[in-house]
């Protein structure tokens, strides 16, 4: 976000741990905007958010490592208030003069998963929360641990397995804790965090989405100034909401570009030209490109292959269509916030790819366009809400994601025109059934599997010799793991015979119990 447009921030220190978003995640839903910088590039964040509390992250390194990282002095002496989780605890302890040593020097090793800490002292961070002499569930994972805490502190609550569970330094307003506060097994670890960002550090914890949106309009005027924005509309909720957000900001400016692949599920085209062109009033170029695509994937059966072939065709589409408009000078893009931290990951790793297709690399170098990311500081759930927000339909905002390639990751093998039009309807009955037993908001991610597959059925007094439909259903918070969705025995038999009886094609409904890992969600 633009600097005078930035709210009160608290300042997250990534010092690589797998679950710092959590804590910028805790933190927002406290009402209170958080930004994640690495540890390298910390100081040029502090500098440019101005922010009211700073929170030390976890670390997979240990401190008393030879260049294990550091955090900027600069920070210490900045006079807010600190809060350090595990790593973030013992780096500053080490900083200001006092003793992290190994687990294995200690002879204790180290802690990890559920432990139970004691309440020794009342401090600012308890406040109204935790009592003294009270014992509270808490998650642990290090190895380290400090043995000497620096001048200033003391110890505030003890565990077992660490004795310096909660260290505080009352008058300067720097706590650290050994235990994780911001993953759930910590079951007060949200009100933790919510009580240093609201209570230590002063926030009001207004930061909500009508005030995202009243601020990110600005920017984006400002931004775009007079020039033209074009976006690639995928029938996903980002770029939906992205599209909907600079609308509003700069009128017929945008112009929105939707492919149709021949490879969308059923009714999907028409609901998404009729949501932009008839509910929104938004300048909108439909293109019915299914010809072109089904042609390109003839006698392709390599994964990777189609991925690329689809992504490639869609960038050639676009810009010829953006050509047909009288081109732009913006290309808006649905990028969230954990793309942008995997971008600027704490070792300075390379940018990941995205894979979603309306999330078109390349593209603004070829047709010399700047980018308008307005979503690039949210997380998915907190895109939904903005998409609430602007009044977008529930069933746009809660739908599933859907992989930019479509339907022709879910048709392992080679995609026709055949294969996706029986797809289709299997995916729409079992999607029905799932919206009719009042489960698809429960569920990630559902969806039907076309198999290369086909078995011996009896239909009537015939045999048929038809394909395997597979079934798919997940849930997750994030899409990096998985777990299989638990329907019940009879709601899969409703759906496998509705699909059998409704669709010609199929003789044969399989449900897929794989978790991720070792499965990934998509079958391609």
């Amino acid at each position: 976000m633009d600097a005078e447009h930035l709210p009160d921030s608290i300042l997250i220190v990534d010092f690589g741990s797998q679950v710092t978003q959590l804590i910028a995640r805790r933190v927002r839903e406290a009402g209170v905007y958080s930004e994640i910088a690495p540890f390298t590039m910390a100081l040029e964040a502090f500098e440019r958010l101005k922010p009211k509390g700073i929170i030390l992250s976890g670390s997979p390194a240990s401190v008393p490592d030879e260049g294990s990282p550091r955090c900027p002095d600069e920070l210490f002496e900045a006079g807010l208030p600190i809060l350090g989780i595990c790593y973030g605890q013992q780096v500053m302890t080490d900083q200001l003069g006092g003793e992290v040593r190994p687990g294995h020097e200690t002879g204790e090793g180290g802690e990890f998963g559920r432990a139970f800490l004691t309440v020794t002292k009342s401090c600012a961070l308890f406040d109204g929360l935790w009592q003294e002499g009270e014992r509270h569930q808490v998650w642990m994972s290090h190895g380290d641990k400090v043995t000497r805490f620096a001048d200033g502190f003391e110890i505030v609550a003890t565990s077992d397995g660490a004795p310096f569970a909660v260290i505080a330094d009352e008058k300067r307003k720097f706590y650290g804790t050994q235990f994780h506060p911001e993953v759930v097994h910590t079951p007060d670890g949200g009100k933790l965090i919510a009580n240093f960002v609201r209570h230590v550090c002063g926030l009001a914890g207004d930061w909500t989405m009508a005030e995202f949106r009243k601020t990110k309009i600005a920017e984006i005027r400002e931004q775009v100034g007079t020039g033209r924005v074009i976006c690639g509309l995928s029938g996903g909720v980002d770029s939906a909401v992205a599209a909907v957000l600079i609308h509003e900001a700069v009128g017929d400016q945008l112009t929105c570009v939707y492919v149709d692949h021949g490879l969308m599920r059923q009714g999907e085209t028409e609901q998404v030209v009729s949501l932009f062109r008839n509910s929104y009033n938004i300048p909108l170029v439909a293109v019915d490109a299914e010809e072109t695509f089904l042609a390109g994937l003839k006698g392709v059966t390599d994964p990777e292959k189609k991925r690329k072939f689809i992504g490639g065709a869609f960038i050639d589409l676009f810009e010829a269509e953006a050509k047909k408009v009288g081109g732009a000078d913006f290309l808006a893009q649905g990028t969230l916030y954990p793309d942008v931290i995997e971008s600027v990951s704490f070792t300075g790793g390379p940018s990941v790819t995205i894979k979603s297709h309306h999330n078109v690399g390349g593209l603004p170098e070829r047709m010399n366009m700047k980018l308008v990311e307005p979503l690039r500081e949210l997380f998915k759930d907190e895109v939904r809400d903005l998409g609430r927000e602007l009044g977008l339909p529930e069933a746009f905002v809660g739908r599933h994601p859907f992989p930019g390639p479509g339907l022709a990751i879910r048709i392992p093998g080679e995609v026709t025109k055949e294969r996706c039009d029986i797809l289709r309807k299997a995916d729409a009955i079992y999607l029905e059934e799932i919206r009719n037993a009042g489960l698809y908001d429960a569920i990630w991610q559902a969806f039907a599997v076309l198999l290369p597959v086909k078995t011996v059925g009896v239909m009537g007094d015939g045999r048929t010799y038809d394909s395997v439909c597979g079934l798919r259903a997940v849930t997750s918070t994030d899409g990096m793991t998985a777990d299989v969705y638990p329907f019940d025995a009879a709601f899969l038999t409703q759906v496998a015979t509705r699909i059998v009886n409704e669709v010609k094609g199929i003789n044969r409904v399989v449900y897929d119990y794989t978790s991720k890992p070792p499965g990934t969600i998509e079958w391609e």
